[in-house]
């Protein structure tokens, strides 16, 4: 949802940025890559380590390249088909990692198997909520809805994170529990849409 409503206010901030990137010669595939691998890098060395706040807000930066990279390709006139798919494979092994992270970091060094199991529900709800898209989108359908898209998993997650990272009690359990529901919630949303707007197309055939 936020993907919606705030992708012109963020866009505003970004494109200047992007353009001055694609100026100093970077391109959005190489802005792509360098993102994720920090993103991976930061999440599995320092969550499992029980460095939370550090965590949080070393992927949080890496994060954000992923804005930059959309901005690159909209300086340069418009991205290319491999750069989409290579931008959503990363997408997804960036959020793998963050997840694996978490749930690392709950079988270890929180001792608590219910949250393990809690973030490894997310992670995985959360490749299914994007794969039920591009499936939909391949087989010329929509599913555009839900309550939890990529932006509302990265902000609830790093949000938990951080703040039991400063001390916050429970903070992170609430944020992962709360996500795995959503998560759940999003793919049965998603997989009906796609259900009803396909029975919808049969009856018009």
């Amino acid at each position: 949802m936020l993907n919606i409503f705030a992708r012109a206010s963020v866009s505003r901030v970004t494109d200047p940025i992007g353009a001055w990137l694609v100026r100093r010669g970077l391109t959005p595939n190489a802005m792509t890559l360098f993102g994720t691998a920090g993103t991976v890098v930061a999440a599995l060395w320092l969550f499992p380590a029980n460095q939370l706040f550090i965590g949080t807000v070393v992927v949080t930066v890496f994060v954000l390249f992923d804005l930059f990279d959309g901005a690159m390709a909209r300086a340069l006139g418009g991205g290319t088909s491999f750069g989409a798919v290579l931008d959503a494979s990363c997408d997804r092994i960036a959020d793998g990692a963050l997840f694996a992270a978490i749930a690392w970091w709950a079988f270890t060094t929180a001792d608590n198997r219910p949250l393990a199991a809690a973030a490894l529900v997310c992670l995985v709800a959360g490749q299914v909520i994007s794969y039920v898209k591009a499936r939909a989108e391949a087989s010329g359908l929509s599913a555009d809805v839900g309550l939890v898209e990529r932006a509302e998993r990265l902000i609830i997650a790093l949000v938990g994170t951080g703040l039991y990272g400063l001390h916050v009690p429970y903070a992170v359990h609430v944020a992962i529990w709360l996500l795995a529901v959503l998560s759940v919630v999003t793919v049965v949303q998603r997989l009906v849409a796609v259900y009803r707007e396909a029975r919808e197309a049969e009856a018009k055939a």
